[in-house]
């Protein structure tokens, strides 16, 4: 992962707070990276970056498949790009941040995966990567223009395979507007 943090530098980071990547067949918890395995063919990589820059927090995930995925593999990943797409609509001015937290979870609860979205749906960002308002249930802060905030649902299968995908999105006076401009289809690599 030091070849992604020196191109994140060389790219305009100022400051790189992490980068991650899973080869998510092996995936538990949230919390069981396995950056040292050798990725494989077969695989679903989530991929995690984060960092500084122009003096301002940004953080990225995006999940590839190493070869054709399954047609679970892939309608996960659809799951959680309509979770995602949720909780980005729901991130007008003067709605509580749950809103969104609530939108993406209840899509992920509609296709059977409720119990398999086991971190918050996002969280803050202004001058470094995670910041309030945390993008959890119960969570009364309002959004004001301004806001910046990640929207990063995501599928965790034990032993199996995991997707996130997450975008950045400020709140303007008409509603949310995604700052992330990299593709969200799952991408597959030969």
């Amino acid at each position: 992962m030091a070849d992604l943090a020196a191109l994140l530098t060389e790219r305009g980071y100022s400051q790189v707070d992490f980068t991650r990547s899973d080869p998510a067949r092996t995936a538990r918890t949230l919390t069981t990276w396995r950056g040292d395995r050798a990725i494989e063919q077969g695989d679903m990589v989530v991929l995690l970056d984060g960092g500084l820059m122009h003096g301002y927090g940004s953080d990225t995930s995006r999940t590839v498949h190493v070869g054709e995925p399954t047609a679970e593999e892939q309608r996960v990943h659809d799951v959680v790009r309509e979770a995602r797409e949720a909780g980005c609509v729901r991130s007008g001015p003067g709605s509580p941040a749950k809103r969104s937290t609530g939108r993406a979870c209840a899509v992920i609860t509609e296709f059977g995966y409720g119990e398999r979205f086991i971190h918050r749906t996002g969280h803050g960002m202004r001058v470094t990567t995670h910041e309030p308002p945390y993008r959890i249930e119960g969570e009364e802060h309002p959004l004001v223009p301004g806001t910046c905030f990640s929207v990063e649902p995501g599928i965790y299968l034990p032993g199996r395979f995991g997707v996130r995908v997450e975008d950045i999105v400020t709140v303007t006076e008409s509603g949310g507007r995604r700052l992330n401009t990299t593709a969200r289809e799952l991408a597959v690599i030969e």
